[in-house]
């Protein structure tokens, strides 16, 4: 046990003046979206969720937190309006959204706390950066030690494969 005087020596502490919208695809671990500002309300968030059904079609459902962009009139319209299911995790338990824990602890680690960054533009050009690197470059053991992006075309092929007949 350390000493009553080591235990001044040391403080940690963690201040983010902004907030990031995280999107992870459950099939392939592939971050499809990262948004980062000061705040991100609903209209910010379905925007977002917008461009990426125009680039990959919208999704069957959404899992996700209990924050205030999410519980919003807007966003259960936009549910309704696009067949998507919000599946709203239980206060407390991240866990039940592993997925995107994971990857946001990723994303801390890679990103969030190894840089100092001075400005929003800064965590965002970083961010760009990274993302490729980490959808394209970074296999994953779950996958069979495929990146996301590799994982998702041949699951993509397969499909594919057999709305046409060919095996």
């Amino acid at each position: 046990m350390p000493s009553l005087s080591a235990c001044t020596r040391i403080w940690r502490w963690k201040i983010r003046r902004f907030r990031t919208f995280n999107v992870v695809d459950d099939c392939n671990r592939e971050a499809l979206a990262i948004k980062i500002d000061l705040n991100l309300p609903a209209a910010r968030v379905i925007r977002t969720l917008e461009r990426l059904a125009a680039w990959r079609g919208y999704t069957e459902q959404l899992r996700l937190d209990n924050g205030p962009e999410f519980i919003s009139i807007a966003l259960a319209e936009w549910e309704e309006e696009n067949g998507v299911h919000l599946e709203f995790i239980k206060p407390g338990k991240p866990t039940q959204n592993s997925y995107v824990e994971r990857f946001n602890r990723t994303y801390r680690d890679k990103v969030l706390d190894y840089y100092v960054c001075r400005s929003l533009r800064e965590v965002r050009d970083i961010t760009d950066n990274w993302l490729p690197q980490y959808n394209d470059g970074r296999p994953h053991e779950s996958l069979g030690n495929l990146t996301p992006s590799e994982y998702r075309l041949i699951r993509t092929n397969e499909q594919t494969s057999k709305m046409h007949g060919t095996n």
